[in-house]
């Protein structure tokens, strides 16, 4: 057990051997994990997403891009109290807003178990917006790179990297193969802790292809020479994703690769992960990453045969996603107080809307001290149940 992925350099470093790969082709039976039951693709107003985001308040915020004039995700709640993710464009993206809505209304019409589903849209004056379903426990990267109370175990990282593929391989088979700025901030995790794809970066901004953005060293060559996005690139950003998993750090493909010819893959792998997995196993990722990663687009596997190849790899595969993340359930969950359940989720703005229902007050010094130690009594079971 551990890392020493001993002969590892002569499988897999692919880009000083010409040999054809073979791929699984697509079929047509990859509706079996479509989740039908979703709610349909729907058209909101702007008053409505107002509401359910308060105002667009900052502190519902969940991510923003950009510097000048950056693309806002905030959380918020529907009337039937239903919680969402609503995704506000910089002005200048969108506009030609039948362009926005025909973009919106396709990737709307999937729904998969794989992916974090579009639910709707706004578009009203200049006004561009879409809703997803809300993931509360946080990204990917969040998980990978700045962890708090645990590294993310080696079956999870594992779990994560299959039902990625498959969620591409389900777009792939919908006629949605092109992804934009694939990376580990795209990838949620939902309230069971199973990792799911952004339906956002289905959305492009011109129907050219030219709307990826990433940093450059993590950029698909090709994209550098035309400006493109194609299938293949979507493929060599989830080569870049197989090594974030391995070393739970961000490392240009260009360096992972100079170490895997090196055989100097103890600076490729996490340390977290010392005796955690086979030797077998981490030479078949890295091997698979390093498919992903060649120069050529014709040589980079398709969606269908990663699916293929990390199926087999899988561990632990009875256990809960949330208690290898070591996460709170929503069964756990079900026995707290309002105010624990926003505490178990770290969530300001709910512990801030129970506490206004309890009559917190900001010049009230005694009541305010009151409630503030039940909080903290809160917290405290809220962690013991956990």
């Amino acid at each position: 057990m551990g890392i020493q992925f001993s002969s590892l350099v002569p499988c897999c470093v692919y880009s000083q051997v010409k040999a054809s790969v073979i791929e699984v082709p697509h079929t047509g039976n990859e509706d079996r994990s479509e989740a039908d039951n979703g709610p349909a693709f729907r058209e909101f107003t702007f008053e409505q997403l107002k509401n359910a985001t308060s105002g667009f308040s900052v502190q519902n915020i969940v991510s923003e891009h950009g510097e000048k004039a950056p693309n806002v995700v905030y959380k918020g709640k529907l009337e039937n109290q239903m919680r969402i993710a609503v995704k506000r464009f910089n002005r200048n993206a969108w506009p030609d807003s039948r362009q926005f809505l025909e973009e919106a209304r396709s990737v709307g019409q999937l729904r998969h178990q794989r992916l974090a589903n579009l639910l709707g849209c706004c578009c009203e004056g200049e006004e561009r917006l879409l809703v997803a379903e809300y993931m509360p426990n946080e990204t990917l990267a969040k998980h990978l790179f700045h962890w708090e109370t645990q590294p993310m175990k080696w079956p999870m990282r594992l779990r994560v990297v299959l039902h990625l593929a498959e969620a591409l391989e389900y777009c792939t088979s919908k006629g949605r193969a092109l992804y934009h700025d694939l990376n580990a901030y795209r990838v949620l995790f939902d309230e069971d802790g199973n990792p799911r794809l952004s339906t956002f970066g289905l959305m492009k901004n011109s129907r050219d292809g030219k709307s990826y953005s990433t940093n450059l060293a993590f950029t698909p060559p090709e994209y550098l020479r035309t400006g493109r996005v194609t299938p293949e690139s979507v493929i060599y950003s989830f080569g870049t994703l197989l090594l974030d998993i391995l070393s739970g750090k961000h490392i240009p493909p260009s360096h992972a690769l100079d170490l895997i010819r090196d055989r100097n893959l103890q600076m490729l792998t996490d340390s977290c992960l010392e005796g955690q997995f086979s030797d077998d196993d981490g030479t078949e990722l890295v091997r698979w990453a390093s498919r992903c990663l060649q120069y050529e687009p014709r040589e980079r596997p398709n969606p269908k045969s990663l699916v293929a190849a990390l199926a087999p790899l899988q561990k632990e595969t009875e256990v809960p996603s949330h208690e290898l993340m070591g996460i709170p359930h929503g069964s756990t969950l079900a026995s707290l107080s309002p105010l624990g359940e926003a505490c178990s989720r770290k969530d300001l703005t709910a512990i801030h809307e129970v506490l206004e229902k309890l009559g917190y007050k900001d010049d009230e010094g005694i009541a305010n001290e009151v409630l503030y130690l039940n909080l903290l009594y809160a917290s405290k079971i809220v962690l013991e149940k956990v």
